[in-house]
């Protein structure tokens, strides 16, 4: 049971993002390719199993994606998804259950106690939506000049 933990605990001190994501592969988790943790970032050291990391995502330094909680009257565990190209800041704490989308970013220390939807940006404690990605047709379906022929 102690040495899951211990591996996990060890792949922060392991520079190699290779190694990193054969070790996670091993444990469970879905790894895909380009996938990037930062020194220090901590994945869940009891389910990684429950972390499901997409294309070229970036975990930050002193990040962590947990998967399971412990609260005073329950135990809850759920999947971490983050997206194809989805930021994680550094300091940031994703909690279980939590899919971050495609292309999101997720701010330094933030708290992540939601879904985050593809493209935008989360901030603060607990994150909240501060970006979200730009469209080229607003939503009452007039074209800006900036986005089409004048």
């Amino acid at each position: 049971m102690l040495v899951v933990p211990a591996i996990i605990w060890a792949l922060q001190l392991v520079p190699s993002v290779r190694l990193k994501n054969v070790v996670l592969r091993l444990l469970g988790a879905e790894v895909d390719e380009g996938v990037a943790l930062a020194f220090g970032a901590t994945p869940d050291m009891l389910w990684p199993d429950l972390l499901e990391l997409r294309a070229d995502a970036i975990v930050g330094y002193d990040a962590t994606l947990l998967c399971h909680e412990y609260l005073q009257d329950e135990y809850r565990t759920g999947t971490v998804v983050v997206g194809e190209r989805a930021m994680i800041g550094a300091g940031a704490v994703v909690l279980p259950g939590v899919h971050i989308g495609a292309d999101a970013q997720v701010a330094a220390n933030s708290l992540v106690t939601e879904d985050v939807p593809p493209g935008a940006t989360v901030v603060g404690v607990p994150a909240e939506v501060v970006r979200r990605p730009e469209r080229s047709v607003p939503d009452d379906g007039v074209q800006s000049p900036e986005s089409g022929d004048a």
